[in-house]
């Protein structure tokens, strides 16, 4: 499958290194020979140093046979252009990153009129994560998540007790047709294993046959929940809480929106309605207090810094707000976010690779899928012949850390697998896997050629 990636930068090369490998061919376009010289070092990669938005490049490097063609570059304009080139010539699916506003309401009439087969919007999809964890307080539809004969649903400890201070060989006598896929702790989603702990506070997700996992939904779930959101405050106007803002004020809470660039709290302020806009340095805490921060029910930081998002996210959560989520790019951060206690911690450039991996895939692999917390997903597969996880006992596999074979629904038999579990053709495959393991599970999935 040969595969274009038009722009070298961290988007473009987390995807080139998840598909490296397997029956990918994967060819890099950019403008920087210095990047293409060094990934061409590193990646096994065709690279190409030229303008992708020329045509003659796209048929000289014979784009309209391949299969895919991701344009990630920085500018939306470049993107929808060199997409809506390469299906002309007849690139079977075209991919592009667009994430101005202005596009926002048009994606439908851009992709029709373009011939684009998929947009990728990080902004948006981290508004979506934001929004469920707020405002309908869970993370899943409904909190619960059915596919086949599986199913998965959420709740806090406080809603079942009995599990607290048991590791994971500990709740399986107590639930032994249960398997724990994760724990989200102080902001950060955990797959456990062995000896970890359920601890008191942590929310829990659990997996298993859909009877039985609907028994303990029914009991946990907790009734209208979503109704107590009134008061929230965004620090950074940017994408990400233009979209946040216009979503929550919609949904009737009040919201401030703390932005230091004048021009765009004009821009903000005409078009968002019912949205405070406050011209402010996000990290002037007299003024966050002047406004009332105690106040607030949640508290999201989305500027363009991470430093400056995890210090307002610190400092929200020492006021004693609730809800306390910010938006970090870095890996880097991992270790600071679990110990600082924040509700939610979300990566644009996880979210997109898993948005743009799924396409790729296509349905013939993943049945189906869907994020949690923005920080991991569940998804359902189909296992054919070519798959490294077939015919082999669990224990074999070298799973990493970050992935989790969670259940296998096989007949009319669900199966919550162990280290002696072999999965066999055509199982439905529920697999956990932190967004950031996303590059170990496409190995674990991906077929080669023979």
């Amino acid at each position: 499958m040969n595969i274009a990636i038009v722009g070298a930068g961290k988007l473009g090369i987390r995807i080139a290194d998840a598909l490296i490998g397997g029956d990918y061919s994967i060819t890099i376009i950019d403008t920087n020979s210095n990047i293409l010289q060094k990934l061409s070092q590193q990646l096994d990669v065709m690279t190409v140093n030229d303008d992708a938005r020329k045509l003659s490049v796209l048929k000289s490097n014979n784009i309209g046979n391949f299969d895919y063609l991701l344009a990630t570059t920085g500018d939306d304009e470049t993107n929808i252009v060199i997409a809506a080139f390469a299906k002309q010539i007849g690139c079977r699916h075209v991919i592009a990153r667009v994430r101005d506003p202005e596009h926002m309401n048009q994606f439908d009439f851009i992709m029709d009129t373009m011939g684009i087969d998929h947009i990728v919007n990080p902004d948006m999809a981290i508004t979506v994560e934001i929004y469920k964890f707020l405002a309908e307080k869970y993370t899943l539809s409904d909190g619960i998540f059915t596919s086949g004969g599986i199913a998965m649903t959420e709740f806090q400890t406080p809603r079942f007790p009995s599990i607290v201070g048991l590791t994971m060989p500990e709740v399986r006598e107590v639930l032994p047709d249960i398997l724990v896929a994760a724990v989200s702790r102080n902001g950060k989603i955990i797959v456990p294993h062995g000896e970890d702990e359920i601890m008191e506070g942590d929310f829990v997700y659990i997996i298993g046959e859909k009877k039985r996992i609907q028994e303990i939904h029914n009991k946990t779930r907790e009734k209208n929940k979503y109704t107590d959101l009134h008061k929230v405050m965004i620090i950074g106007g940017g994408k990400t809480g233009f979209y946040l803002a216009g979503k929550l004020s919609d949904f009737g809470a009040a919201v401030k929106l703390v932005e230091k660039d004048l021009d765009r709290c004009r821009y903000l302020s005409t078009n968002l309605k019912n949205v405070m806009v406050l011209h402010s340095d996000g990290t002037d805490i007299n003024l966050l207090e002047e406004e009332n921060m105690d106040d607030m029910d949640a508290f999201v930081t989305c500027t363009g810094f991470d430093e400056e998002n995890l210090l307002l996210a610190l400092t929200a959560k020492q006021h004693g707000i609730d809800d306390v989520i910010s938006k970090v790019s870095h890996e880097n951060y991992k270790g600071l976010i679990e110990q600082m206690g924040v509700d939610m911690v979300l990566n644009p450039l996880d979210i997109s690779a898993s948005s743009i991996l799924h396409y790729i895939q296509g349905s013939k692999r993943v049945l189906s899928s869907v994020l949690i917390q923005g920080q991991a997903e569940i998804m359902e597969v189909i296992a054919n012949s070519r798959m490294s996880m077939v015919g082999v006992p669990m224990r074999e596999l070298d799973l990493p850390n970050e992935v989790l074979i969670a259940a296998i629904y096989r007949g009319q038999e669900v199966i919550i697998p162990n280290g002696d579990t072999v999965i066999q053709l055509n199982d439905r495959v529920a697999i956990f896997s932190l967004l950031s393991g996303l590059d170990e599970l496409e190995k674990l999935m991906k077929t080669t050629s023979y």
